[in-house]
């Protein structure tokens, strides 16, 4: 090959390393001002709601010997139809009072000499849109106590039926809210905010009110009727 054709080949190669080191800067650039031009913010929303589901659970046992078995089980069957009657005299359908089986398990005994014995144990739930009714009821089971009945309850868990359909509408107030946020930075820098170009929703937060204790798994507080949801929502805007 000779010298002129060498020449000729260099620039050629030259010119293509020239062209493709164009293109990524060009690509760089771009991106970078792409960057600069857009604004993530996280915009957030807050409504108190009242629950209006209960759950109660609670339980009622026996403990009998070995050898009373039979007398247990007739115990059991007789605390049970208090308990049903209790709930219905509170005015709850018995359709709604759900009661397990008996179950039974054998205590540990620290003394090997002790007489054997089991425990009897039925689980009872109810679940009903009558949020303050059961409330009031379940500060009144010493009643049940007081006929005998070994009972046992858990604390009430509130909910809200309607979470999916209120999650919905307020994203609209959240991504509001990081329009407003994004406005007031922007303000700063001589821009103006632009278009959305993508928007994540973060998780749900029910909280007792004024409740500070959330999570990034999103939390469920089941503990009190009043409640507030909260919902978080992060933005890209571009800035004009």
């Amino acid at each position: 090959m000779d010298k002129s054709n060498k020449i000729i080949y260099f620039g050629v190669i030259l010119g293509v390393c020239f062209i493709i080191g164009a293109l990524i800067f060009s690509m760089f650039f771009y991106k970078s001002r792409a960057q600069e031009d857009t604004m993530w913010v996280t915009g957030s929303v807050k409504q108190p709601v009242t629950s209006d589901i209960v759950k109660f659970s609670g339980s009622f046992m026996r403990n009998v010997p070995v050898d009373d078995l039979k007398l247990g089980y007739s115990q059991m069957k007789s605390d049970e139809e208090s308990v049903k009657k209790f709930f219905s005299e509170a005015g709850f359908d018995s359709n709604s009072i759900n009661i397990s089986p008996v179950y039974m398990e054998a205590p540990f005994m620290y003394d090997p000499n002790a007489a054997k014995e089991y425990i009897l144990r039925q689980q009872v739930e109810i679940q009903s849109k009558e949020v303050q009714k059961l409330t009031d009821v379940s500060k009144n089971i010493q009643k049940l106590v007081n006929e005998g009945v070994i009972f046992s309850m858990n604390s009430l868990q509130y909910y809200i039926s309607n979470l999916p359909e209120l999650r919905i509408n307020l994203l609209a107030d959240a991504v509001k809210d990081a329009k407003a946020r994004a406005q007031k930075i922007a303000e700063g820098t001589n821009k103006k905010i632009g278009t959305i170009k993508t928007a994540n929703m973060g998780v749900v937060q029910v909280l007792p009110v004024n409740s500070t204790e959330v999570s990034d798994y999103g939390t469920y507080d089941t503990s009190t009727i009043e409640k507030e949801v909260m919902i978080t929502v992060t933005v890209l805007f571009t800035l004009e």
